[in-house]
C-alpha cells in the first residue's frame, strides 16, 4: 500500500468516526471498527488483546453486565468507542504525515 493511499483511507475512517460520535449507531460502529482494524493491521501489524486493553478501545468505562444497554447507554458507548478509536486513527495519520514513519505494508510503487 502506498503512503498516500493509507493516509487517504485513514482520513476517510476519521471522518466516519466523527460522524459516528455525532450520530451513534451500533451496527455502523461494528462495520467501522472492522474496517479500521483491518486498515491499521495492514499498516502497522496486528494488535493483540494486551495492546487493545491498554488503549481501552471498545471497553465501556462503566461496564453494564447481565442486561441489554438502554438506547441512551448504547449511544454513549458508541460515542466513547468512536472517539477513542478516532484518536488512534489521528495518531496514525500524524505518524505518517508529520513524522514520516515507515509502516509494515508500505510499497514505493
Amino acid at each position: 500500500m502506498r503512503r498516500e493511499e493509507l493516509v487517504s483511507r485513514t482520513r476517510q475512517l476519521i471522518d466516519e468516526g466523527d460522524r459516528l460520535a455525532a450520530n451513534p449507531g451500533m451496527a455502523a460502529l461494528k462495520v467501522w471498527l472492522q474496517l479500521s482494524d483491518d486498515l491499521l493491521a495492514t499498516a502497522w501489524g496486528s494488535m493483540d488483546r494486551y495492546h487493545l486493553a491498554w488503549l481501552s478501545v471498545g471497553r465501556p468505562s462503566a461496564s453494564i453486565r447481565g442486561r441489554a444497554m438502554s438506547a441512551e447507554e448504547e449511544a454513549a458507548y458508541v460515542r466513547e468507542v468512536a472517539t477513542a478509536k478516532t484518536a488512534v486513527l489521528r495518531m496514525s495519520v500524524d505518524s505518517l504525515t508529520r513524522h514520516g514513519m515507515p509502516f509494515v505494508g508500505e510499497t514505493k510503487a
